[in-house]
């Protein structure tokens, strides 16, 4: 976190301190960082997410979740609004028990309607 904010020579100091994303001042503090990760419930496997990936890393905007959650916080995720709800494309996939390639083909390739592609059924091969 503190590497990827403030070395400019990190591999991925581009997407985070060359972005202008920043750790609090009080998290320069180990037991101040442990102290908080502690109390937030960190647990071996979990990672720390950004809930807004525009934000800095700092207590009311940071949280432990797991991979898949972490995966599915990117800005270069597609984000896909149908029926007063907003999810990522592997979300509604999830969702629809439809293979994310399926989802992704039928938006980015065939160019279907969001609506057609959420809701015409997936033919299934025998």
């Amino acid at each position: 976190m503190l590497n990827r904010c403030e070395n400019p020579n990190a591999s991925d100091y581009k997407n985070y301190g060359g972005r202008g994303i920043t750790v609090c001042d009080e998290w320069h503090d180990a037991q101040v960082f442990i102290g908080w990760a502690l109390a937030h419930g960190w647990k071996k496997g979990l990672s720390i997410d950004r809930i807004d990936n525009n934000g800095n890393y700092e207590p009311d905007n940071c949280r432990w979740v797991t991979s898949k959650e972490n995966n599915r916080n990117r800005r270069s995720n597609h984000l896909i609004s149908f029926d007063g709800k907003v999810q990522t494309m592997a979300e509604w996939a999830e969702e629809l028990n439809m293979s994310p390639a399926t989802l992704n083909s039928r938006i980015n390739i065939l160019h279907w309607p969001i609506e057609r592609a959420l809701t015409e059924p997936v033919k299934r091969r025998a």
